[in-house]
């Protein structure tokens, strides 16, 4: 039992982690100009397994995204309006 919790704190540190990093240099991780571009960005495997997310806004060139990337109770929710960046985190 002490295993399987050390393994979800081992995975919500990994989370933190990154958000913190995404939310310290988004310039590193925001670069794309659709939704499709998101889905393909390697930082989203850097997640842990079990992480999930969405992504909402209009494809071909959207200035408007809206993306939420969840762990267990654990949230990064990035808001993307005509170049500008707003992003909340949860942890």
């Amino acid at each position: 039992m002490m295993n399987l919790l050390s393994l979800d704190q081992y995975k919500a540190n990994c989370f933190d982690q990154l958000a913190l990093k995404i939310q310290q240099h988004p310039e590193r991780y925001l670069d794309f100009d659709s939704v499709s571009d998101l889905y393909k960005a390697d930082w989203l495997n850097e997640f842990p397994q079990g992480t999930e997310w969405s992504v909402s806004g209009l494809d071909d060139g959207a200035d408007e995204f809206y993306i939420l990337i969840q762990f267990k109770q654990k949230k990064l929710i990035i808001e993307i309006r005509q170049g500008h960046n707003k992003i909340d985190i949860n942890l």
